[in-house]
Parts: C-alpha cells; structure tokens; sequence
C-alpha cells in the first residue's frame, strides 16, 4: 500500500508580507538604497525590521516607494508635501472602514428593529395615535387629549 506523501506548498506572499531586502527593494522601485533610507527616516515608508535590524520591503512598499518617486519627480512635490498626502490617504482610509462598520452596524440596527417598528401620528383630534408605516390615522371621534411620549428602547 502506498502512503501519500505531503507535498510542499509554494510560499505565496500578499500585498504587505516583508519580503525583500533593501537593495532588492530599491532596484525595484528605481531608486538608490540611500533613498529607501532617508525615506524611512522621514517616515514616508515604513518597512518591517529583522531581528538584526535590517529592513524588508513589501510589495506595498514598492508601489508607495513608486507613488512617491511619481510625485516628487512628475508633480514636483516637496518630501513634505508627499508626507502631508500620505497621511490624508491613511486618514481618509481609516475613515472609509469606519463608515462601512457604521453602516453595517446600522443596518443591524434597522433589522433588529424592522419588527417592533413603531410609527406615532397625530389623530384628527389632535391625540397621538400608533399606527402602520405608511398609513394615516383612522378617524376617531375621541376627547382625548393625552399626549404619550414614547421614548423606545435605549442601548
């Protein structure tokens, strides 16, 4: 009987895995190792760090590293004015996922409530009525003159 034998996946890295020396890195992005580094002093790139302390890039690296390069060179933009765009990038980032968890968060929201949805109208004589989304109060001939606040559930 034949045992079968594991066979070894590729390594596949994504978008942020560390992965290349700075020397690779730099010749990558079309630039001088010397950049890499005072790119990273300046902190417009970030690379992850080996125990030893040398840096390795990232294929987002790269693109950033490129990004930067196209800015300073195409658009004549100042490493402080690139700095500047990149945190407003990050920042406006960071907002989009928050929006999206609102809006999930809200859309759990509705649908916990869509059930017990509650709608309130003034009445023809002027009391608070409860009825369907929708839909206009029925005439009543009622003296009432209550008002009921409903405050609904807190969370």
């Amino acid at each position: 009987m034949a045992t079968a034998r594991a066979v070894p996946t590729a390594f596949v890295p994504d978008d942020d895995t560390p992965v290349f020396v700075i020397s690779v890195a730099a010749q990558l992005a079309g630039m001088h190792a010397q950049t890499l580094r005072q790119y990273d002093r300046l902190g417009l790139v970030t690379p992850s760090r080996t125990r030893g302390g040398g840096r390795r890039y990232s294929n987002r690296d790269i693109a950033r590293l490129r990004e930067i390069q196209r800015l300073s060179q195409e658009e004549g933009m100042s490493l402080a004015g690139i700095r500047r765009i990149m945190e407003l990038e990050n920042e406006v980032g960071a907002l989009r996922t928050r929006v999206g968890e609102l809006t999930a968060e809200l859309a759990r929201t509705q649908a916990a409530l869509g059930a017990s949805r509650r709608v309130f109208a003034a009445g023809r004589a002027g009391d608070v009525v409860a009825v369907r989304a929708g839909e206009r109060p029925r005439r009543r001939l009622s003296d009432s003159r209550a008002l009921v606040l409903y405050g609904g559930r807190r969370a």
